[in-house]
């Protein structure tokens, strides 16, 4: 690719913004032109905006350094520069949910980060290996919403990442869930900064996440439903059962699955072999960051662990045990 697709970061000075940056500093496709944050740091050079406060274990990338943060509410600001929007935005759900809107309807796409669409009947809650079809609605999307160049799409609650994919690669072989009981295991990562204060996670677990229970049981049946009428219809064929848990581990979510099928259930090998032999559209197109292989099955009886697997695939693929 000769020129690169000219993006922007929403939301750039938080954790999340801050990983999207590290990432997208190594992006062949993309080039990061604009960035935009809280009326604190509108105005501020980017590492003036960050001072005190980089959290990756790398340093800013140069290219972002000088970048004059912008008021992220200012949206006129980005037209022009770039096409593509990344959302990390920290703000109450009504807030997010007209900002994202307002930069959709003035022709970027947006890739949110947010749970605040996720509930969206005409937004994809994507996992590209699982759902891209869904990116079908967009044009539905546009013509409801009078956008004409425009769209938004969400991705799920990132323990969900973790498992949709080998789960969703069985029913693909022809082995549909009937149950499903999950258990997490979730990174403090995942909790944004600051995250759960030292004196409640040292030594100590967090037995119970607001809100994650609901969403891992609700997300996954819209990832797996069909586009109906203009909107995606979830499947809710499979009965989930979630608990989740925050553990004293920096980044890296475990999630342990019993699973119970639908009629014949498959073998171990048959199952490991439809894991280490699935790929998708990713890979099939080489995206610059799909996985390959996109699932990695271990036979060593104590992996996956965060600390051995969580930069597996570049950090994209999923390790399965």
């Amino acid at each position: 690719m000769v020129d690169k697709i000219k993006v922007g970061v929403i939301g750039a000075t938080g954790m999340v913004g801050q990983n999207y940056l590290k990432l997208l500093s190594r992006h062949t496709w993309f080039e990061v032109v604009y960035l935009a944050a809280s009326p604190n740091s509108a105005g501020k050079k980017y590492a003036e905006a960050v001072a005190g406060r980089w959290h990756m274990d790398e340093d800013i990338p140069d290219a972002y350094r000088n970048i004059i943060v912008e008021d992220a509410s200012s949206v006129s600001k980005a037209v022009g520069k770039c096409s593509l929007i990344f959302s990390a935005v920290e703000m109450d759900k009504k807030a997010i949910l007209a900002l994202e809107e307002e930069y959709a309807g003035k022709g970027f796409a947006v890739v949110s980060n947010n749970s605040a669409h996720r509930s969206t009947e005409d937004v994809p809650v994507m996992v590209p290996e699982i759902n891209h079809s869904h990116l079908d609605i967009i044009s539905q999307q546009r013509k409801k919403r009078g956008w004409k160049d425009g769209l938004l799409v969400v991705k799920p609650n990132c323990s969900i990442q973790s498992y949709m994919l080998p789960i969703y690669a069985l029913i693909k072989a022809g082995y549909p869930i009937d149950k499903m009981i999950l258990s997490t295991m979730q990174a403090v990562s995942g909790a944004g900064y600051p995250g759960p204060a030292s004196i409640d996670l040292i030594d100590n677990v967090l037995p119970t996440l607001a809100g994650e229970e609901d969403k891992s049981e609700v997300e996954p049946a819209k990832i797996l439903g069909r586009i109906e009428g203009g909107k995606i219809v979830s499947d809710s064929s499979i009965k989930i059962s979630a608990h989740c848990s925050r553990v004293p581990v920096s980044d890296g979510h475990i999630a342990c699955v019993s699973l119970k099928f639908v009629g014949k259930k498959p073998s171990l090998d048959e199952i490991i072999g439809i894991w280490r032999n699935f790929t998708s559209l990713p890979q099939e197109l080489k995206l610059p960051f799909a996985p390959i292989p996109p699932i990695i099955y271990r036979d060593e009886p104590d992996r996956p662990q965060p600390r051995k697997d969580r930069y597996a695939g570049n950090g994209m693929a999923v390790t399965v045990g």
